[in-house]
């Protein structure tokens, strides 16, 4: 593939939320304890579902549609200090992609119940994967600049600084 090949996704369903608008929403699930949501899946990819009821958690990997443009170095939310936008989860991305993991309370037909969910309303869903603690759960050495100010994500909400 070609460095500027274009990579085009459809959207697969579409997230809804109690977050109308991006400043006040949690900036990660850890923040949005409590907060309930649904993934509404669209029919044609209901089939694909099978199995994923048995699993607490899931993996949303979504597009940030609300967000225009981006920057390579942003002041992130847990933080004071211009950081790269690699080393952060900032929205404003050269590929706007976005990753939660959520709890799932329940599957009816295409719409998954969710928890914990720190997503815009409306957010177009491109996929669904299983969180598996073997697979995904693995032990680190180091935070970066996030171990001077992990304890704020439990409270710490969106404002407008990438609108």
């Amino acid at each position: 593939m070609r460095e500027n090949s274009i990579i085009e996704f459809k959207p697969i369903g579409v997230i809804r939320s109690p977050f109308k608008e991006p400043e006040g929403t949690p900036i990660q699930p850890v923040g949005a304890v409590n907060s309930k949501g649904r993934v509404e899946l669209s029919e044609e990819y209901e089939e694909g579902l099978k199995g994923l009821e048995g699993f607490s958690h899931i993996i949303l990997l979504y597009f940030f549609h609300a967000i225009e443009g981006y920057s390579l170095k942003v002041v992130p939310f847990l933080d004071e200090v211009e950081q790269g936008v690699f080393a952060t989860r900032a929205p404003k991305r050269p590929n706007a992609i976005g990753l939660s993991i959520v709890k799932l309370d329940r599957i009816e037909k295409n719409i998954l119940y969710v928890e914990n969910i720190d997503i815009l309303d409306g957010t177009p869903l491109l996929d669904i994967k299983p969180y598996a603690s073997v697979f995904d759960n693995v032990e680190f050495e180091r935070n970066g600049w996030l171990s001077k100010s992990l304890h704020y994500a439990y409270s710490k909400r969106a404002d407008n600084r990438f609108n």
